[in-house]
């Protein structure tokens, strides 16, 4: 099971590219090596990702979004609802916002989902759209 402390493990390994920005949010927040603020991180993941769209690399988002899954399946809940809530609503709040999506849309990003990323993605969605139950999570 993925647990919060080594969930970034994974993805490090799938997208070296996002190394830097790791390593800057790392030392942003050296004073709290214990209670890392991973939303705060997974929300750069979200920018990053995009820019990946842009730019074409498919083979990596590929990967990327194979680590999401995983995270989704293997993770514990807070390491499950984090890929949702911090990374894949990341995502779509950017691409509503327009700051920074420039052309990408939601859609582009579905090829790469597992099943389980996809559920999830579209649950999203469906809470936006007004079903306050669409984000229940198993407890």
């Amino acid at each position: 099971m993925l647990a919060r402390d080594d969930m970034f493990t994974p993805l490090l390994e799938a997208d070296p590219t996002f190394l830097p920005r790791w390593r800057e949010f790392l030392s942003e927040w050296s004073d709290e090596p214990d209670d890392l603020p991973l939303y705060v991180a997974l929300g750069e993941l979200a920018h990053h990702i995009i820019e990946m769209q842009r730019a074409g690399n498919t083979a990596a988002l590929q990967k990327v979004f194979d680590v999401v899954e995983r995270w989704h399946i293997e993770g514990d809940r807070y390491v499950s609802e984090a890929a949702t809530i911090g990374l894949l609503e990341g995502i779509q709040n950017i691409l509503v916002s327009g700051k920074s999506s420039e052309g990408v849309l939601g859609s582009d990003f579905e090829p790469y989902f597992g099943p389980e990323t996809r559920r999830w993605w579209d649950k999203l969605y469906r809470f936006w759209d007004g079903d306050t139950s669409a984000l229940q999570f198993d407890t």
